[in-house]
C-alpha cells in the first residue's frame, strides 16, 4: 500500500482522523503546510496525498497556507501523484461565490447575492441590490467572521466609516439577502461519496456547537 500523507494546518481537526486511522491499523504522515518550499523541479514521494486545507486558516495565523497548498497540489498532480481533494476542491473551499454556483447547478436555492470589489462601491451596490435587510460578508472568510447585517443603507454607510474594518483577503465583498431562519441554528451536513455521515448544528445566538 502506498504511504498516506495528510496535508493540513490545524492539529485540532486531525484528532478524529488520527483515531480512525489507528483503529484500522493505518499509519499516515502529517504534512503541516503553513510556510515552506515547493520543489517543483523535483519528484515528490509516490504516495496518496489527502488535502485537508481550510479557508479559515488565516484565523489561526496561517495566512498563505491555501496559496502554498495550491502550489503544492499543482506540483503533486503534475507528477501524477494520487491526490484526494485536489486544486479544484481547494478553489471551491476558498470561494463562497463558487460554492453558490455549484449549489445552483445541483438544483439548490441560494440567497440572492452580488459581489463587490472596493469598499467605496459597497453603499451604491447595496442600494442597487435593494434587498433589505441584507448582510455583508467576505467571499473568503471562515467561522462566520466578518458577517454583518444592515437594515438600510444609512447603517451600512455608518459602519464603513469605521477605521477597524478588515477587508476580505481576496478583496471580494458579498452582498446577500438576509433570510430569517425558523430556528437560531445552522445545520451542517457531511457526506462522503454521496453517503450521509453526520450533522453538526451551530447555535447562532451563543456561538455554541453541538452534534446531532
Amino acid at each position: 500500500m502506498k504511504p498516506i500523507v495528510i496535508i493540513h494546518e490545524n492539529e485540532e481537526w486531525l484528532v478524529p482522523l488520527r483515531d480512525a486511522f489507528k483503529q484500522r491499523g493505518v499509519t499516515a504522515t502529517e504534512w503541516f503546510l503553513d510556510t515552506g518550499v515547493v520543489p517543483f523541479s523535483q519528484q515528490p514521494e509516490d504516495a496518496v496525498y489527502y488535502n485537508r486545507m481550510s479557508a479559515s486558516s488565516h484565523t489561526r495565523g496561517h495566512r498563505f497556507a491555501p496559496e502554498l497548498t495550491k502550489a503544492t497540489l499543482t506540483w503533486l498532480e503534475s507528477a501524477e501523484r494520487t491526490v484526494v481533494n485536489g486544486p479544484h476542491v481547494l478553489a471551491l473551499e476558498i470561494c463562497k461565490l463558487s460554492q453558490y454556483a455549484t449549489l445552483q447547478r445541483a438544483g439548490l436555492r441560494v440567497p440572492k447575492t452580488h459581489a463587490v470589489v472596493g469598499k467605496q462601491h459597497l453603499v451604491q451596490a447595496a442600494q442597487d441590490f435593494n434587498h433589505w435587510p441584507l448582510i455583508v460578508k467576505p467571499n473568503r472568510g471562515g467561522k462566520g467572521l466578518g458577517v454583518q447585517r444592515f437594515n438600510d443603507s444609512a447603517e451600512l454607510e455608518a459602519y464603513l466609516q469605521r477605521s477597524d474594518i478588515d477587508e476580505p483577503l481576496d478583496g471580494l465583498w458579498l452582498l446577500q439577502e438576509y433570510i430569517q431562519a425558523k430556528q437560531p441554528v445552522i445545520t451542517r451536513a457531511e457526506f462522503v461519496g454521496q453517503q450521509f455521515i453526520y450533522t453538526v448544528q451551530v447555535n447562532t445566538e451563543a456561538g455554541r456547537c453541538f452534534s446531532s
